[in-house]
């Protein structure tokens, strides 16, 4: 008889291993830019994903505000 797909069949999956499967269903673009960069060996792009990211939050979080001003001496 061949084996069918069992609880204790799935079990045997490394818990470790289960657990990047599941982080990858969640988060989607975020995991395949995770693999893209551990692939590809473009660790440089992290930093700069990151900047661009936090630079994009100040600029909705400060958007009309008193301290709008102040941002574009940053740039």
């Amino acid at each position: 008889m061949a084996e069918e797909n069992t609880p204790e069949v799935e079990s045997q999956v490394p818990a470790k291993r289960g657990f990047f499967v599941r982080l990858r269903e969640r988060l989607g673009i975020l995991a395949e830019f995770w693999d893209f960069l551990r692939v590809r060996k473009k660790w440089w792009l992290g930093p700069i994903v990151v900047i661009l990211l936090l630079l994009s939050i100040l600029i909705v979080m400060t958007h009309g505000s008193a301290i709008a001003p102040f941002i574009y001496t940053i740039f």
